[in-house]
This record gives structure tokens, sequence and C-alpha cells, in this order.
């Protein structure tokens, strides 16, 4: 059925049949292009269905009996339709459809208002399953949509049925040229938008999410570590003063136990037990992953730790983050190295120059390092992995010459 730029269709969601192998039978109006789906209740085999003629073909007489209800869905909307033609100027497709449910005045979802309140919902994970500064990132990603709104459309918000593919490609441009974000930012600031539209969806706010068809421009980081000539210089460094002396010993025991800053910073003596084996462990929860991880401690990490017995809970002195780094630029230029120098590096010091080319097999350096899966390492390591392959082969071809 259709009138000027008003049309029904009836078809099936064949990506959600059931086990009984029946599809649900979707109701699609369009006005100006603009589309509103919902689902008729109905469930239908494939087999039975004619799209082209719009019609159940089953000769059940109960199936048949839908037809007469899906014609009586057309009729009552192209009933509505030109009753809104003579009622009204500028009604949409959503008019049409809340006209058709009975209520007029049904409230619509906007986009903003919708993310706020996905906000507020997350929000109260914090400290179950879900940390603080992870939740600030949501809500940046929140501020970020709504600057572009503002800068862009005087702040008028949008029906979230309306967001569709161009809007997303739209915002990405903003992102990059507006706010100079790089593509590894621009990146992350669209996948949590993306959730954001996954529940929309399990909240039956919208039928499809707009970032289908969207592909990420996901890029290949480089990993930065210290090669074993530059962790050995490190190592042998004698700063004067206290401070630097300090940040050495830290960075040099993260190089050998791979624990992140926060890790590092918060590590108290009950972290510290005795395993298995007789051999001191350091046993956490992975702030990142959530994840229980127990990395041995190393001769060279164990002699840095027993240097820094102190009455405190806390293992090591205090220092922010953005302190250490700064003092560790000042190591770098004491031993020539020109590398960027942060925290970080210690890290990935640990999975590739003191695990990884030491034939740790990549299953033990994705559990100390408490990844939430293989893959994440493999994805992070893989060219290191192939180096010390291309090295072993290497060896191999001059000891079969």
């Amino acid at each position: 059925m259709q009138n000027d730029s008003f049309k029904v269709l009836f078809y099936l969601r064949k990506a959600k049949t059931n086990s009984r192998g029946v599809a649900p039978l979707t109701c699609r109006i369009t006005l100006n292009k603009k589309r509103k789906e919902f689902s008729t209740g109905y469930f239908v085999l494939d087999k039975d269905w004619d799209a082209s003629k719009q019609l159940i073909i089953s000769k059940s007489t109960e199936l048949k009996s839908i037809n007469t209800q899906l014609n009586q869905i057309s009729q009552l909307f192209l009933q509505i339709f030109n009753t809104l033609l003579l009622e009204k100027e500028g009604f949409d497709v959503d008019d049409v459809y809340n006209r058709y449910k009975g209520d007029t005045d049904k409230y619509v979802t906007y986009l903003l208002e919708f993310y706020v309140n996905y906000l507020k919902r997350m929000e109260q994970l914090i400290g179950i399953d879900m940390k603080k500064p992870t939740w600030k990132k949501h809500e940046n990603a929140y501020l970020n949509l709504k600057g572009y709104i503002q800068a862009n459309y005087k702040g008028k918000d949008f029906k979230i049925q309306d967001i569709d593919l161009s809007f997303i490609k739209d915002y990405e441009f903003y992102l990059k040229t507006n706010r100079k974000f790089s593509q590894a930012t621009v990146n992350k600031v669209l996948q949590r938008l993306k959730k954001m539209f996954t529940f929309a969806i399990e909240q039956n706010e919208i039928i499809q999410n707009p970032f289908n068809g969207y592909r990420f421009n996901l890029l290949k980081k480089e990993v930065i570590y210290l090669t074993t000539e530059e962790l050995k210089a490190v190592e042998k460094a004698k700063p004067t003063q206290p401070r630097l002396v300090l940040v050495k010993d830290l960075f040099v025991f993260c190089c050998y136990t791979g624990l992140a800053f926060n890790e590092m910073a918060n590590l108290k003596l009950s972290n510290i037990e005795k395993g298995f084996d007789g051999k001191l462990w350091i046993s956490l929860l992975r702030e990142k992953t959530n994840k229980s991880v127990s990395i041995p401690i190393l001769p060279k990490a164990k002699a840095i730790l027993d240097q820094y017995s102190t009455d405190s809970d806390l293992v090591f002195p205090k220092l922010s983050n953005q302190k250490f780094n700064s003092y560790l630029k000042e190591i770098a230029d004491i031993v020539g190295i020109e590398k960027n120098l942060t925290h970080h590096i210690a890290r990935k010091t640990f999975a590739s120059t003191v695990l990884l080319y030491n034939d740790v097999p990549i299953e033990i350096v994705s559990e100390l390092l408490g990844h939430s899966s293989i893959k994440v390492t493999q994805e992070s390591y893989a060219r290191l992995s192939n180096k010390k392959v291309s090295e072993t082969m290497i060896r191999l071809s001059k000891i079969l010459k």
C-alpha cells in the first residue's frame, strides 16, 4: 500500500529466526524516506510468506487469517496518514506511528536525553563491575557528542530513531577536524557511542544500530619497549638524587613484574605471598580487566623489594604518575636513551624483553599480564613474536649449514 511518500511494508526478520524455524513478521512504515519499524506479533515460516504479494500463502486457515489482520493494519495506517494530512503540516513518521498506537502525546526519545539516562544507569555499577575512571571515559564521550550537536545544530537534540550512518560519519569528521583528535581517540569515542546505541536496541528504542556498515579505522600501535641493552643501562645507572634512585628502582621492578602504575603504587605487603613452589609471588586483581593474576617475583625484582621494607602496609613510597614520568625522563637523559620513557614502557619491556625474548610461551605471557584473552596479547605482541621466530630460524640455518 502506498500513497505519495508514505508506504507500509511487511517483511520477515530472517536474522531473528528461532529454533522452530519461524521468523517475526515486522511492519515498516516509511514517510519521506524516514522509517519506523515494529513487530506485528506474528511469526511465520519463510516458505509461507510471499514478500511480493505481502501475503501468507499457507493453506492453514489460522495462518491465512493473519492476512486479514495485516490488511487492517495497512488500512488503518492509510487512514491515519490521510487524517494527518488534513490536520497538520510537517508531521513525520513518528507522528503516524504514535497515532496508530493511540497516543498522540507519546514521549519521543531524544538522543542526548537517552545518553544521560544510559550514563546514570552505568554510574550505579561503579564499585560493582565498573571503575570510576571507566565511567568518566563514557561521560567524556557523551560530552563530545553534546558539543558536536551544540556546535553544528545549535544544540537542537535529535530523535534517537533519526540517527543514521551519515550522522555518524559527519560526527567522525568533526572529531578529527574540529577537536583534532587522533585516530585512536576517535575510535574510542565512537566505540563508546556504539555501545550506547546497542543498549538502545535492547531497550526497544531503535530497531538497528546506526553504526551498521561503519568500519573503524583500526591502527596497529607499535609496541615501545626497552631492549636488553637499554634495560641493563637503566639498571646500572647511578643517580645521586634520592627521588631519581627511587624512580629508577620502581621502574626496574616493574620491568621484571609487569605491574601497571596503579598496581605498583598500591602494592601492599598482603599482595606478596609464598607460592606452591616456596617462592614469593605477587597476587592481585587487575583493575582494567578485573582478573586475578599471580606473578612470580624474579631475583632482580626481589632484590629491589628487599630494599623497601617499611612500616606502612604499602610496599613502596607514594609518588604521582606525573612526577614519576617526569623523573624517568631525567634518567633517560642520564643513560642516553632517546625513547620517550614512561612507566608503561616497563610493562611492555616485561612482556617483550624479559618474557618473549627469553622463549616464554605467549600463553604464559598473557596470564602474567592479566589480559582478558590471549587474543589481546597476540594482537599487541605479534610482531615481537615474529621477530623472535626469525632470529631463531637464522640461528637454526647457521647450525644446519
